[in-house]
């Protein structure tokens, strides 16, 4: 599987559990850390933490796992590191506050399920 499907898969399932404004970052060329970001967000901390699991389940039939997971407990900015996909997922506030999209000025797809 490519980065670029895998980045589509958890867009797909960050979808599943009604993840606000789900885009795909495309960030090969500015990073070597990973070839994208998928950003979303859920309304509610609750929500952010289903959409979490969401992701870790659809990943897991795919095979993949992450490397490592962040901040789920506090659910107000959960991280997900799949190696070639970084996954952020955001309650609205902290995603206007820290504006990845805009920090790393790549082209965004947005991703309408």
């Amino acid at each position: 599987m490519t980065a670029s499907e895998l980045a589509r898969q958890i867009a797909s399932a960050a979808a599943d559990k009604k993840a606000r404004d789900v885009i795909v970052l495309d960030i090969r060329g500015k990073t070597t850390i990973a070839d994208y970001f998928v950003v979303c967000e859920g309304d509610t901390d609750r929500q952010v933490r289903a959409i979490v699991d969401s992701i870790e389940d659809a990943c897991r039939v795919l095979g993949v796992r992450p490397l490592r997971v962040a901040g789920v407990s506090d659910g107000s900015w959960a991280c997900l590191d799949f190696d070639s996909v970084i996954v952020h997922v955001f309650l609205p506030g902290e995603r206007t506050f820290y504006n990845l999209e805009a920090l790393w000025g790549a082209p965004a797809t947005e991703y309408a399920g």
